[in-house]
């Protein structure tokens, strides 16, 4: 598919290539944003592979909510490694250039890891509701095959509702201008540079941000409703505590994605004073997730902080 959007009519691309700015309004001093980002990655990495290591190895943890996690976590670390070895070589060398073809893969990749982390929150959200609010009926309900069915189909929808995001973009007509304010190859970013009229894009765009993210969030929402109104009539104090503590950094974690999500949208569609609010906002959505997704799952588990203390030999003391 990409190979014909790199051959596509060349008459209808008047320029070979986009340049990557980097951050609007601080070129000057942008390369020092290097660190806490190149920090970011490191982290998102090394905590998504130590949670896969951690459910592989302890067989107590084959259950359907750590294979979510896992999915989760190869996702976040997708979805970090998709942008960020880009912007590093933006930052540290310099290297603003990039190709037609390249550009419209990664802007397929953003969009398509986004929607997929936004089909596993779901998944979560599905299985934890059924183990809590319907805890008989779990095993026969959540198991591998609904795993799998559940992550096929949400690969499968975020795959071909994306496909028409760069196709749609490879079709506008670059004349002139090739300079994105921005550090990676977003939708509205790039076609804002068309000589036509984008407005396909813009709207297809944010069709497909309300519509299939919204019905995600709004999935999520009532899930947790369902499960916070069924865990506040259990009589133990303990057990609520606990599980309004879990359910809550989950619900930080989610509206902090979906949020951003939103707030991108808005303010692409505006008139920005201060352009480098959604560019830094686009980037930090990218890996901020990733990094804290694992971080707050796994310190709100006890099986995954066994396994993790397992894992690096320590003493483990904890309820």
């Amino acid at each position: 598919m990409f190979q014909d959007l790199g051959n596509f009519n060349s008459s209808k691309f008047q320029v070979s290539e986009f340049i990557l700015l980097g951050f609007p309004g601080i070129h000057s001093w942008q390369h020092w944003l290097s660190l806490p980002l190149v920090l970011l990655y490191l982290l998102a990495l090394s905590a998504n592979i130590l949670i896969l290591i951690i459910i592989n190895q302890e067989a107590t943890l084959h259950q359907p909510m750590y294979y979510f996690l896992g999915i989760l976590a190869v996702v976040d670390m997708g979805l970090a490694t998709t942008i960020m070895p880009k912007i590093l070589t933006i930052l540290w060398f310099n290297a603003k250039t990039i190709g037609l073809p390249e550009c419209f893969v990664q802007m397929y990749a953003i969009h398509s890891f986004v929607g997929m982390e936004s089909g596993i929150f779901v998944c979560m959200a599905i299985d934890r509701y059924v183990a809590i609010c319907q805890p008989l009926c779990y095993s026969s309900i959540i198991t591998k095959s609904f795993v799998l069915k559940a992550t096929v189909l949400m690969a499968l929808r975020n795959s071909l509702t994306t496909i028409p995001i760069p196709v749609l973009a490879a079709q506008r007509h670059y004349c002139s201008k090739n300079q994105i304010e921005h550090c990676l190859c977003s939708n509205l970013g790039v076609t804002s540079l068309s000589c036509d009229d984008r407005t396909v894009n813009s709207v297809y765009q944010l069709l497909l941000a309300w519509i299939l993210m919204g019905s995600d969030l709004g999935l999520i929402l009532v899930s947790y409703a369902l499960i916070l109104h069924s865990v506040l009539k259990l009589n133990s104090m303990e057990a609520t505590s606990k599980a309004l503590s879990t359910c809550t950094s989950h619900l930080i974690l989610i509206l902090f994605f979906y949020t951003v999500v939103i707030v991108i949208s808005i303010t692409h569609s505006a008139t920005m004073t201060f352009p480098l609010i959604p560019v830094l906002l686009n980037v930090l959505h990218n890996v901020i997730p990733p990094a804290l997704n694992p971080m707050v799952y796994a310190l709100k588990n006890k099986e995954l902080r066994q396994g993790l203390c397992k894992l690096l030999k320590l003493d483990f003391k904890g309820n």
